[in-house]
C-alpha cells in the first residue's frame, strides 16, 4: 500500500442488523508509520511548500500529548527536515511517550508558558521565536491552515457514495476538508472531541476561506466529550476494548474511540434511516494510546 492509502472494511454488529444500516471505517491509521491519519494529509502540502520555499527547518506548537507534535518530528525526519515543537506549559521530567518519541526523531523542544502561548499566533511572539530560531516554516497548532484543508479534501477521493460521513473533530481542519471534498453530496457528522459549540464557528469560517460556499450538509455533535480534550471516563474505555476486541483495530481514547460511541449511541437511538449507509474515518493517532499506558 502506498503512502497516503487507506482501505476502506466494513464493520458488523446485531445493532446493525437490527436497525439496518451499514457501517464501514475507512482506515486512515494504516496511511503512514510516523504521521497516520488526517496527519499525513494535514501535512503534505505543508511540507510541500517549505520545500517549494527553500525552508530546513519546520516549527510548531502543541501540548505535551500532541499527536501533532509527534506527527511533525516523524515526517520532518524522513523528509530530511530539522524540527522545533513549541510545547504549552513547563517541562516535566521523565518525558511522556509522545516527548520522548518527538526527540528521538530529532526534533527540537522548546517550553513556552501558558500566557505566552495563548498569543502564539501574534506577531510579537513569532518575532521572538524567529530571533531565537532564525529561519524556519511555521505550521499551526494541529496543523490547520489553508494547506492542510487541501490535503484532507484527498481523504475521499474514491468514497462519495455514501449517506453518511463521520469524523472526530478537534481543530475543524480534517472536517472542513471532508465537506469540501463533498461539496454538497451526503451528510458528515463531526464527533466533537473538546467541551463547547466553538468548533461550529471554526469549521464555518474554514469552509468560507476555502470553498466560499454556505455548504448546510454537515453538523458536529458535542455531546459525546466525555468532559472535554483528552478527558474519558470508565464507560468510553470499556466500550473502546470491546470495540477493539469485536473488530480487531485499535482506537485512541481522545479522537475515535469518541466518533465511534457516539455513531453507536446515535445508531442505538434510531437516528439513522433503514437502509443507510455510514463511512467513519479513522484519524490515526494510536501514539496517543502511551498517555494512558495502553499498548499500540
Amino acid at each position: 500500500m502506498e503512502l497516503g492509502q487507506a482501505p476502506v472494511q466494513q464493520i458488523h454488529a446485531p445493532l446493525f442488523e437490527q436497525m439496518k444500516v451499514s457501517v464501514f471505517v475507512k482506515r486512515e491509521d494504516l496511511n503512514h508509520p510516523f504521521a497516520s491519519g488526517n496527519k499525513y494529509h494535514k501535512l503534505k502540502y505543508n511540507l510541500q511548500e517549505a520545500k517549494k520555499q527553500g525552508h530546513d527547518t519546520l516549527l510548531t506548537f502543541g501540548g505535551a500529548y500532541s499527536n501533532h507534535i509527534y506527527a511533525v518530528a516523524g515526517i520532518g525526519k524522513a523528509e530530511g527536515f530539522k524540527t522545533i515543537g513549541v510545547i504549552r506549559g513547563e517541562e516535566h521530567l521523565p518525558l511522556n511517550h509522545t516527548l520522548q518519541s518527538a526527540m528521538d526523531f530529532g526534533m527540537q523542544l522548546h517550553y513556552m508558558d501558558r500566557s505566552t502561548y495563548r498569543l502564539k499566533n501574534t506577531e510579537k511572539v513569532k518575532q521572538t521565536l524567529h530571533k531565537k530560531f532564525n529561519d524556519f516554516y511555521l505550521i499551526p497548532e494541529g496543523g490547520t491552515n489553508e494547506l492542510a484543508i487541501k490535503g484532507t479534501s484527498e481523504i475521499l477521493k474514491k468514497e462519495s457514495n455514501y449517506d453518511y460521513y463521520a469524523s472526530p473533530v478537534g481543530t475543524g481542519g480534517t472536517m472542513a476538508g471532508i465537506i469540501h471534498c463533498l461539496n454538497g453530496q451526503g451528510k458528515v457528522l463531526g464527533f466533537s472531541a473538546l467541551k463547547g459549540n466553538f468548533l461550529i464557528e471554526e469549521v464555518t469560517n474554514l469552509l468560507t476561506q476555502v470553498n466560499g460556499r454556505h455548504l448546510k450538509n454537515w453538523c458536529i455533535k458535542t455531546d459525546y466529550h466525555f468532559g472535554g480534550y483528552a478527558k474519558t471516563n470508565f464507560e468510553l474505555m470499556d466500550f473502546m476494548k470491546a470495540f477493539e476486541e469485536a473488530y480487531d483495530f485499535l482506537l485512541e481514547p481522545v479522537y475515535t474511540a469518541k466518533m465511534f460511541y457516539g455513531l453507536f449511541d446515535m445508531i442505538e437511538k434510531g437516528a439513522f434511516q433503514k437502509g443507510t449507509s455510514i463511512l467513519a474515518i479513522h484519524t490515526g493517532g494510536l501514539q496517543g494510546r502511551a498517555g494512558f499506558g495502553l499498548a499500540h
